[in-house]
Order: C-alpha cells, then sequence, then structure tokens
C-alpha cells in the first residue's frame, strides 16, 4: 500500500505549472535530433532487437541486440549514424 507521503509528494507534482513561453521574437523552434529514423534503419539492416538509440552531436548511437548464428549466443552491437 502507498505511504501518504508517498501519494502527497505525486500529488504536489501533478499541480506544478508547465512550461511558460518567453517571447524570443523568433517562430521557429529547433528541434533535437530525433534517432527513431537511424535506429529503424539499423534494426532493419541488422535483423535486431533495438536496445537503446541516443543522439549524440551530429550521429546517434543505435545499440541492437543481434541474434547468434545457429546456437551462439546473441551479440550486443552499436552502430553510428550520421543524422
Amino acid at each position: 500500500m502507498a505511504s501518504p507521503l508517498l501519494i502527497t509528494a505525486l500529488a504536489a507534482s501533478l499541480t506544478l505549472p508547465g512550461p511558460v513561453l518567453t517571447g524570443t521574437g523568433s517562430d521557429v523552434v529547433q528541434a533535437a535530433g530525433d534517432c527513431s529514423a537511424a535506429a529503424a534503419q539499423v534494426v532493419s539492416e541488422t535483423g535486431g532487437e533495438l536496445l537503446s538509440a541516443q543522439p549524440k552531436g551530429d550521429t546517434c548511437v543505435v545499440t541492437v541486440l543481434v541474434p547468434g548464428k545457429g546456437n551462439a549466443r546473441p551479440r550486443k552491437v552499436t552502430v553510428r549514424v550520421p543524422m
């Protein structure tokens, strides 16, 4: 059963205000790199299972678990894909 302190902390975190937009004078917003396309590409090329995909600078670091051949153990493969 959840403690009253935990419930109170959760309720307090839900009532905090969201982010506030400031007047930057620009309607253009740069978004952080999205590695979903790179991850999908690596998974389809390797036939593996996605473990992680993280943006690092101008590349995506994608880690997949590739099945072993025959009775071999699966291998963890990390690939860097340019964004």
